[in-house]
């Protein structure tokens, strides 16, 4: 038996076809293909990494996940962070393949693979495998366990319950309430010794991606779940719903709920960085036409606009240039007070100068905060 899916409220409802209504418009936005989609979905994949990690204790700059990303080593993450990094974005790109995949029906082998992806680093968890015994929740400032998992013969069979349910089960629920219960049961069977939390919230991904509405950078909400205060209230609702021990029952609406209001605030989000892309990019294509530079320097500056930093291979790779060429234009945007440049050889960075600050300083004074759709007048 596993958790039941509940029935959603009016005001659930009203929430959901919000939901919707930003994830179409999204979409239709995506048909179009722009230059800097390519750039947009490597930093939504890069915050997502950075948002599941850190709520298990992997903290890293979305700037180094991005580094990570496309093979390069990082700047500040330490050897341990940068393999979790690793294994981690391996994961969610093939679940970006899953969920296109024609005649992909789930399966507990394609999760077993997905952990291996994860933590295949650490040998001695028995990454890709059930868990051989029980297996412990603890608080991480008091050591006082929170939970603890269903016994370990159990497992299999769960496990089982879990992927037919995934494959046959709630088909008429939307896509949204199916992917809050996987990530529900997932987590509460806790069927690996390691990695529970990160497989739980790709499945949720992974259970979206299938549903095709957008593709999983755009769906995801492990970036939200990852900030500050929305952490605690994560574990908080988990507890409330899942108990100190494995034990299923159908009063599951308050996570279904904050599962509903993290998609909310999250499409918020992306739709916002969406329209800003396209205002931002634009506005550097008339200041490079205006400076006479070639125009793939666009690129380079879009970059140091979203993230904090850019690194040479990044735009060479990005724009398919040989690396004196990548390296003349920093230089030349470098020169021209776009960059500012730090560091030596494979350390060396660029920075937002002072005119890309003040870019950023405008659009950051014209930020409007995001409101909670379970409270129309609140604002976050």
């Amino acid at each position: 038996m596993l958790y039941g899916t509940p029935a959603l409220e009016p005001a659930d409802q009203a929430v959901l076809g919000e939901i919707e209504d930003m994830r179409r418009d999204l979409k239709y936005r995506l048909a179009e293909p722009h230059r800097w989609d390519g750039q947009l979905r490597r930093q939504l994949q890069a915050r997502a990494i950075q948002g599941s990690n850190s709520i298990e204790g992997y903290l890293a700059s979305v700037e180094d996940i991005e580094s990570i990303m496309v093979g390069e080593e990082p700047l500040e993450a330490s050897a341990a962070v940068s393999r979790e990094i690793a294994g981690y974005q391996q994961a969610l790109t093939y679940i970006r393949h899953l969920s296109t995949a024609r005649g992909y029906r789930f399966d507990a082998g394609v999760l077993n693979a997905l952990n291996f992806m994860m933590i295949g680093h650490h040998g001695d968890k028995n990454p890709g495998t059930v868990r051989p015994g029980g297996i412990y929740v603890r608080n991480s400032a008091t050591g006082e366990v929170v939970y603890e998992g269903p016994d370990a013969e159990d497992v299999p069979g769960l496990l089982d319950e879990l992927v037919a349910w995934l494959n046959t089960g709630d088909l008429g629920v939307p896509a949204y309430v199916r992917a809050a219960m996987a990530h529900l049961n997932l987590v509460k069977i806790h069927p690996w010794r390691d990695g529970n939390g990160r497989m739980s919230r790709a499945l949720q991904t992974l259970v979206l991606g299938r549903d095709q509405i957008t593709t999983p950078e755009f769906s995801s909400i492990e970036e939200w779940l990852g900030e500050g205060r929305t952490t605690y209230e994560y574990y908080d609702v988990l507890g409330e719903v899942g108990g100190r021990r494995w034990g299923p029952h159908e009063g599951t609406l308050p996570w279904v709920r904050f599962c509903l209001r993290a998609h909310h605030m999250q499409a918020q989000r992306v739709r916002r960085r969406l329209a800003e892309a396209g205002e931002v990019w634009l506005l550097l294509e008339e200041q490079v036409d205006k400076e006479r530079l070639h125009p793939r320097c666009v690129s380079a500056l879009y970059q140091v606009f979203v993230s904090r930093r850019l690194r040479r291979s990044t735009y060479q790779a990005d724009e398919s240039l040989s690396q004196g060429q990548a390296a003349r234009d920093l230089r030349e945007l470098a020169a021209r007070d776009w960059l500012t440049p730090y560091g030596e050889t494979k350390g060396r960075f660029y920075a937002p100068g002072p005119r890309m600050e003040r870019v950023k300083n405008d659009f950051a004074s014209r930020f409007t905060p995001l409101h909670d759709p379970y409270r129309p007048a609140a604002t976050v």
